[in-house]
């Protein structure tokens, strides 16, 4: 048997996290918009606390997001946010700024960290640079192919992650364009109403695309108008001991990242242990993904056979 990536899923709360780990979870990411970019819930403190609770009675790991853009302003408190997740017992840090890295050196050395900037995790000399300085894990950037993927695992002193489902970033700006648009237009009420909401979009006519756009304290995030599905094209990644599939659950209803798991747990599970069986079940398992697709977000396969074009 082969060995088996783990399952990493975003919850949208708490009480998701049961599912979650139901449905074949082997680990979630949480985290508040304060500290960490484009998470699917939020979760303050005392959720934390909950979550690592639960998690922990279910054997799956909670993994912590600290990888926003972090000015002067906010480098002070970080040693206090990170002494409190190791007080709690969180299995990892998620970080792409270096502050968070010596931060977690100073008050919680033992802290497992994991490197995620979502963009330039493009080569393993990079991923090796962020190993030797202290990470255990690289997060691959979303733009690079399956080719890529597997060369840098061979060559990485680090575990490897990659998302193989949901939406990615686009675009983020620290300036709040969605706030600036509305007060041009004199509309200041009706920003403060819907900046934090789910169905704004940017609309290309050429393409006949939507790009989901949001505004939160880190700026705004435009993202990207198709969900990643490669549930059907796991077997170079299994058979390379990729470390970690990511299923990203933002902007998606609790229901949908749910099933989803379930299916990647299966499609996992049999890739690993029965070959054969597993290539008679994957064009199933996606079209069952399709079936419970929103219609207005179609599924491609990303950059992983440079399939996406933006």
């Amino acid at each position: 048997m082969m060995k088996k990536p783990e399952l990493l899923v975003t919850p949208i709360d708490v009480a998701h996290i049961r599912d979650l780990a139901e449905a074949g979870a082997d680990a979630v990411m949480i985290g508040e918009q304060r500290y960490g970019l484009r998470l699917a819930g939020e979760f303050k403190r005392e959720d934390i606390v909950e979550a690592v609770k639960i998690a922990h009675q279910h054997n799956v790991k909670v993994y912590v997001a600290m990888n926003a853009i972090f000015h002067n302003d906010k480098v002070d408190e970080l040693g206090d946010y990170v002494k409190f997740l190791a007080d709690t017992g969180v299995d990892a840090i998620v970080f792409g700024d270096p502050a968070v890295l010596m931060t977690v050196r100073e008050v919680a050395p033992h802290m497992k960290l994991h490197w995620n900037t979502e963009t330039t995790a493009t080569n393993w000399y990079t991923c090796n640079y962020w190993g030797r300085k202290g990470a255990k894990r690289a997060v691959l950037a979303r733009e690079i192919n399956m080719d890529a993927i597997i060369e840098i695992k061979e060559h990485a002193e680090v575990e490897i992650e990659v998302q193989v489902h949901g939406m990615t970033c686009m675009f983020q700006s620290k300036r709040s364009l969605i706030g600036n648009y509305f007060e041009y237009q004199g509309k200041v009420m009706e920003i403060e109403k819907r900046k934090y909401e789910k169905g704004m979009f940017l609309y290309d006519k050429e393409r006949d695309n939507k790009y989901p756009i949001f505004e939160d304290e880190n700026g705004t995030h435009i993202m990207s108008p198709n969900d990643i599905c490669i549930i059907d094209e796991l077997e170079e990644m299994i058979d390379a001991e990729i470390d970690s599939f990511k299923i990203d659950g933002i902007l998606q209803e609790r229901e949908y990242i749910t099933e989803v798991t379930k299916k990647y747990r299966l499609a996992i599970d049999l890739c690993a242990e029965n070959r054969e069986e597993y290539r008679k079940v994957k064009d199933q398992l996606l079209a069952e993904i399709e079936e419970i697709q929103p219609k207005h977000r179609p599924l491609d396969t990303g950059f992983f056979f440079k399939e996406t074009v933006y």
